[in-house]
C-alpha cells in the first residue's frame, strides 16, 4: 500500500492511443459468543464457493520471498525482482488456461508492466474485476505489502480454472505495477479504457495487505452494495468488519472509483495502531501497528497471519462465486447431514482417537449412553474427532450445533492450559479451554452457510498439557440445512 493519502483532486491523465481491450476467449467466533451472524442470502443461481487452501497461498508467498532474495532483496516496480514476480504469476495463469496480457506503463515512475488475465466464459460487457499490486518497496521483499494480495488472487484464479464452472459474468484479474510510487500502474490502466470499456466493469475489488500479523478486518466502502458479498462472508465468521479508513485513497481502487466504477476490497491494516476495542473483538495486540514491518526489511513470510490470510482468501472466493458463477438454481435437499451425531451407533462415520467415543461413566452423556470425550487424561496428549460432511447447496440456512461440557481440575482463572478447537475445512470456528469449564452441557451453534455445496471435514481437536486434566465432552452434533 502506498504510504501517503492521495488528494481527491488528483486529475486523471489521458493517454492517447492506448487501449486495454482484452480478448474475450479462452472464505472466528469467540467461545462466549458462539453463534455468528447470518450472511446475506446467496443468489439463487450462485453455486457455493470453494475453500481456498491457505497452504497454497502461503506457497506463493514463499516463491515471492525467494524471488526477492535472489534479486537484491526486493520486488520494487521496474526491478528484476518485480519482473520475476510477474513472470511467476503469468506462467501459472497461462498454464491454467487464462488469456493473459501485459500492459506497459510508460508513465510509471519505474516503467514496467501490469499483468491482466481473463477467464473464458461470461458476457464481455459484464465484467467483475479483482486486483492487487504486485510491486513492493525497495526496503524489503514486500510479502504482506503486497504479496499477500497478489497470492490470494493467484490462488483464487487457479481454483476457478480447476473448477471451471459456468460463468454469469466475465472475471478479470489484474496485478498492478508501480503502486508504491503513486498508484501509477492502475491509473495507467484506467486511463487507457474508453467510456464503453469502463462501463463494462460492474465492480472492481482491491486486495492490499490482507495478511497483517496484528491485523484487523477492514472493507473498503463497507456499507456499499458492492461490498455486500465480502462483508457477508466475514459476517458469517462473526468478525464484524469495519470501514478501511486507513487505506482510503491509498491503493489501486482509487482511480477506478474516480472513474465512476463501483469499488470495494479487503485489507488487514498497515502502520496504524489496533485499538483496544479491536483487540478485544479480533484478538492481537492493542496500541501496536497492524503490520509492525510495514515498508521495512522484516516484511517477510514471517510477517503474515495465516488466519487473517485464510479468511481473506476464502472471502474472495465467496464474493467471486456470488458475483460471477452460475449453473442453474440449486435445490435444497435440507435435513441433518452429520451422521451418528449422538454417538449411539458405534464410531461410523466418525474417525476418532482411541477411546474418544465412549460410554464410560466418568463423564455423563447428554442423551443416551455414548458421547465423545476428548482428553481428561491429566497428561500431554492430543485427541481428535472428525467426520467428512457434504453440505447441500441452495438452502436458506445452515446451522452447525453441538452440546459441550467442559470439566477441569485446573485452578487458574487466567491461563488456557488445555484447549478444544472446532474447525470446518480449514476455518476455525471457535476455541474453548479450561477457562470455559462449567457445570452441565451448553449448546454451541454456528452459521456455516459459507460451506454450502462443499464436502468438508468437521473436526474437533483437544490438546492437554502435562498435568491437571481438562475434559471436553461433546454430544448431539447436528448440521441442519433448510
Amino acid at each position: 500500500m502506498r504510504g501517503r493519502t492521495l488528494s481527491a483532486g488528483v486529475a486523471l491523465a489521458v493517454f492517447a492511443g492506448m487501449t486495454a481491450t482484452l480478448a474475450a476467449q479462452p472464505a472466528a467466533a469467540s467461545p462466549t459468543t458462539a453463534t455468528v451472524a447470518r450472511p446475506i442470502a446467496a443468489s439463487a443461481a450462485a453455486l457455493a464457493a470453494p475453500d481456498i487452501s491457505v497452504t497454497n497461498v502461503q506457497a506463493h508467498l514463499t516463491q515471492f520471498n525467494s524471488i526477492a532474495s535472489s534479486n537484491g532483496g526486493n520486488r520494487r516496480a521496474g526491478s528484476a525482482g518485480y519482473t520475476a514476480s510477474l513472470n511467476y504469476v503469468k506462467t501459472r495463469l497461462q498454464s491454467a488456461g487464462y488469456t493473459v496480457s501485459e500492459q506497459f506503463c510508460s508513465s510509471c515512475t519505474y516503467p514496467s508492466n501490469n499483468l491482466v488475465a481473463e477467464w473464458p466464459g461470461g458476457p464481455t460487457d459484464q465484467v467483475v474485476m479483482f486486483g492487487a499490486h504486485l510491486d513492493g518497496v525497495s526496503a524489503g521483499p514486500g510479502i504482506n505489502d503486497n504479496a499477500t494480495g497478489s497470492a490470494t488472487l493467484l490462488e483464487n484464479a487457479l481454483v476457478l480454472a480447476a473448477q471451471n464452472p459456468t460463468m454469469t459474468k466475465k472475471v478479470r484479474f489484474a496485478w498492478w505495477t508501480d503502486e508504491e510510487q503513486g498508484l501509477n500502474g492502475s491509473r495507467f490502466y484506467v486511463n487507457s479504457l474508453n467510456t464503453t470499456q469502463r462501463g463494462y466493469i460492474k465492480g472492481y475489488y482491491n486486495f492490499d495487505m490482507v495478511g497483517s500479523i496484528n491485523g484487523g478486518y477492514f472493507i473498503n466502502r463497507v456499507t456499499s452494495t458492492t461490498a455486500a458479498p465480502l462483508k457477508a462472508y466475514w459476517d458469517s465468521l462473526g468478525l464484524s468488519p469495519e470501514e478501511n479508513v486507513e487505506g482510503q485513497g491509498r491503493s489501486d481502487d482509487y482511480y477506478f472509483q474516480q472513474a465512476g466504477i463501483p469499488t470495494s476490497g479487503y485489507a488487514a491494516g498497515a502502520s496504524a495502531r489496533k485499538t483496544s476495542s479491536q483487540a478485544a473483538k479480533w484478538g492481537g495486540t492493542a496500541n501496536s501497528a497492524y503490520d509492525p514491518c510495514y515498508h521495512r526489511a522484516c516484511d517477510t513470510t514471517a510477517n503474515v497471519s495465516a488466519t487473517v490470510l485464510n479468511r481473506a482468501a476464502d472471502g474472495v472466493a465467496y464474493a467471486l462465486w456470488q458475483l460471477a458463477v452460475g449453473g442453474g438454481t440449486p435445490s435444497c435437499t435440507g435435513g441433518q447431514v452429520v451422521g451418528n451425531g449422538g454417538f449411539e451407533n458405534g464410531s461410523t462415520p466418525w474417525t476418532a482417537s482411541s477411546g474418544v467415543i465412549t460410554n464410560a461413566s466418568g463423564q455423563p452423556a447428554r442423551t443416551g449412553s455414548y458421547k465423545a470425550w476428548l482428553n481428561g487424561n491429566g497428561s500431554t496428549r492430543t485427541e481428535s474427532l472428525t467426520q467428512s460432511v457434504t453440505v447441500p447447496a441452495g438452502c436458506a440456512s445452515y446451522t452447525l450445533s453441538f452440546w459441550l461440557h467442559i470439566d477441569t481440575a485446573e485452578t487458574t482463572g487466567s491461563t488456557a492450559y488445555d484447549r478444544l478447537t472446532v474447525q470446518v475445512g480449514s476455518t476455525t470456528l471457535a476455541t474453548y479451554s479450561n477457562l470455559n469449564a462449567a457445570a452441565g452441557y451448553a449448546q454451541r451453534s454456528f452459521n456455516v452457510a459459507g460451506f454450502a455445496g462443499q464436502t468438508v471435514t468437521l473436526r474437533f481437536t483437544g490438546t492437554e498439557d502435562s498435568s491437571l486434566q481438562t475434559s471436553f465432552v461433546i454430544d448431539d452434533v447436528t448440521l441442519q440445512a433448510s
